[in-house]
């Protein structure tokens, strides 16, 4: 490559080979969305990308030509929010924009000085968005500019942040749109990967709940022996005698009388300063409603075990946005033995072999990514029921992942519950001979369509909440199946380097196919209307927006045949994105 004054000059001839080595010329002018405020018209300069320049690399920084970007609905939820999603921590937009764009497949084309034994012109990577600096969080495409750019300039706050540099190489035959969507799929992955903490905190503040008549000689071996302090409410002063001799001497225990549920708020803010208590230990849990307030003092990460061989009087209300964002784990055992209730062992986070799952909002971009994560899994589900009340989505969906669950020899059910004869309860009813279902992810960010899916499982099945809803978002849920049946409500957010590094490698040996989610392309201007067509929910799948094509509006595959026959001859077999549809699409139309 030719250096001018700094610049990237014009390779001699132009070639798609030349194109992937790095060896490309920065655009003029380079062309960009920020984002002034809240709503779409607040995306762009009256509804156009505007011009932002690109400077030399600083010593620790890496000019990057950005290859693919895929539109995720978390853009949606920024837009929506502005400076008062939690991510932006306030931030006044009109004065200081924001650059959406966290799903990329990135080019380095050229390296700062300091960074020339790491990285070289030509590496390829997809960046993972979930930064955390000094254990805040500082997202790429929140607070850190996105990819919704040609090319731009990253450094120490993706290189050298708290894990390191959050890039992660892709190998050269894979796909830009497969590279870029390695990050919605890893938050995928992440969902079925432990997150989380299943045993109690060293050094943290535990708080162990019983009331004076329980006899009960629970067995606590060393579950809480590092913790630091215990408080103890409501036991007999022979349970506290017997708790204090299964901590040892080192451990502080705070002895509380029995307190009405009403009044449990005044007491955690007392001890912890409002923050919560590290791990919560019921004994003999009877009472709805006492689980109900005692869940609301968790702390972030934090545990809440049940021991007890009765079930509650009712559902609890369960914050179901804690149980996404701040990974709250709910676990329990019949007892005495406390430390049953603790461990992977006891808390799988995988579906289960050879069952039933159920997948609801199945028609979305991300329910369709885990429909078919579960059709493609070595030891996935059996039977696999895809509900959403979107028609058009379901039938792209079944059109989609109809031939693979065949191929896998899987049994993939589409349900839609406006139109069918029979409901979802009794359908999953009649597939599991009425024991429901073994696993259930919500992928429908509705605390109502949460709490009612839960009513779909069986009483030793698996909820997991993928979509988020906002913290202080509650949802009846039987607690009891978690003690009694061993039940599990789990929910994740976001992924890591790990999670997208594992998704690489699944597309790369074949055992995963992140293209088939592609439903619509579009060149740099059209990433305006790829965010308006996900809030109008347009396509099925994922909007994919190659930066370096310029002119091509917004366009599902299925159209493609009339705005780009060459590149819609490539397409596979069912109409899918192919890497050959993308070097035609690259090669013949790139700006």
């Amino acid at each position: 490559m030719h250096n001018q004054g700094g610049r990237l000059a014009e390779p001699d001839t132009w070639s798609y080979d030349r194109y992937r080595s790095g060896e490309t010329a920065l655009p003029s002018p380079n062309l960009g969305w920020n984002t002034y405020g809240t709503g779409v018209q607040s995306i762009g300069i009256q509804g156009r990308p505007e011009v932002v320049d690109v400077g030399e690399p600083g010593p620790d920084q890496l000019l990057i030509r950005i290859d693919a970007v895929g539109l995720c609905f978390s853009d949606v939820k920024l837009i929506r929010l502005g400076g008062d999603h939690p991510k932006l921590y306030g931030r006044d937009l009109s004065v200081d924009p924001i650059r959406l764009g966290h799903e990329t497949s990135v080019t380095v084309v050229k390296v700062g000085e300091a960074l020339r034994d790491t990285y070289r012109c030509g590496d390829r990577f997809a960046i993972q968005p979930d930064i955390y600096v000094d254990g805040r969080a500082n997202s790429y495409g929140y607070t850190i500019p996105g990819g919704l750019i040609q090319y731009h300039l990253i450094g120490p706050d993706v290189l050298d942040a708290d894990h390191g540099a959050y890039v992660v190489p892709v190998p050269d035959d894979m796909g830009y749109a497969e590279a870029a969507l390695s990050e919605p799929w890893a938050c995928v992955e992440a969902a079925y990967t432990q997150r989380r903490r299943l045993g109690p905190l060293a050094g943290g503040t535990a708080w162990v709940l019983g009331h004076p008549d329980d006899d009960v000689h629970y067995d606590y071996g060393d579950a809480l022996r590092r913790t630091a302090t215990v408080v103890a409410t409501g036991l007999s002063a022979e349970a506290i005698e017997r708790l204090g001799e299964a901590l040892g001497d080192d451990a502080r225990i705070v002895a509380t009388p029995a307190l009405e549920p009403e009044n449990y708020r005044g007491m955690v803010d007392e001890i912890t300063g409002g923050g919560g208590f590290d791990d919560i230990i019921v004994l003999d849990p009877t009472s709805a409603v006492c689980i109900t307030e005692a869940a609301r003092l968790i702390a972030f990460r934090g545990t809440f075990a049940m021991i007890g061989k009765q079930p509650l009087d009712g559902l609890a209300d369960i914050d179901l946005g804690r149980l996404h964002y701040d990974y709250t784990a709910y676990l329990g055992a019949p007892g005495p033995d406390v430390c049953a209730a603790y461990g992977g062992e006891r808390n799988r986070c995988e579906l289960r072999c050879g069952g039933v799952a159920v997948f609801v909002g199945a028609g979305g971009p991300m329910g369709q990514m885990h429909v078919q994560r579960a059709i493609e899994a070595d030891n996935g589900p059996a039977t696999l029921v895809a509900i959403d009340l979107d028609e058009s989505r379901l039938g792209s969906a079944m059109t989609s992942l109809a031939p693979l669950a065949e191929l896998h020899g899987r049994t993939l059910i589409a349900h839609n519950p406006a139109t069918a004869e029979e409901t979802e309860t009794e359908l999953v009813s009649r597939l599991t001979a009425r024991r429901g279902a073994d696993d259930v992810v919500v992928t429908v960010p509705l605390g109502s369509v949460m709490a009612e899916a839960a009513q779909l499982m069986a009483h030793d099945g698996m909820l997991v909440l993928f979509a988020g809803v906002a913290n202080g978002t509650m949802g009846p849920l039987d607690m009891s199946r978690v003690y009694l049946n061993n039940a599990q409500f789990t929910g994740t957010s976001g992924s890591t380097i790990t999670d997208q590094q594992r998704v690489i490698h699944k597309a790369s040996s074949g055992s995963l196919s992140p293209a088939l989610n592609v439903a619509a392309i579009g060149g740099i201007e059209a990433a305006r209307d790829g965010v308006q067509a996900m809030l109008d929910g347009r396509f099925a799948g994922k909007i994919i927006i190659f930066p370096q094509v310029s002119g091509l509006p917004l366009v599902g595959l299925s159209e493609l045949f009339v705005v780009l026959p060459d590149v819609a001859a490539l397409l596979g077999a069912r109409g899918e994105w192919t890497d050959e549809a993308e070097r035609q699409l690259i090669e013949s139309h790139h700006g």
